[in-house]
């Protein structure tokens, strides 16, 4: 085998790997945009919070769980907006 081909094939070999790496990028990025993370995040948030208080005996511990579930609903909502103005800024 020629050195053109042997770069031509370590080339290709390289192109194959990136091409792996950019389908589990995407992959990636697709689970932590889905609304069902987002979902679960904020229903294990609320169960979590729930037991949390219930168990120090705060009153309305359920409906003090729901403080820090939406905090992290409006964090999830408002952070692609944030993201979009940062990276308009560079």
């Amino acid at each position: 085998m020629s050195d053109l081909e042997e770069r031509v094939a370590e080339l290709e070999r390289e192109l194959a790997e990136v091409r792996l790496r950019n389908a589990r990028v995407e992959s990636d990025k697709a689970w932590e945009t889905s609304l069902i993370r987002a979902a679960t995040i904020a229903a294990i948030t609320y169960l979590l919070a729930s037991v949390v208080l219930w168990v120090i005996g705060a009153a309305n511990a359920m409906l003090g769980a729901l403080i820090p579930t939406l905090g992290y609903v409006l964090s999830v909502q408002s952070l692609p907006v944030l993201k979009r103005w940062w990276l308009g800024q560079r």
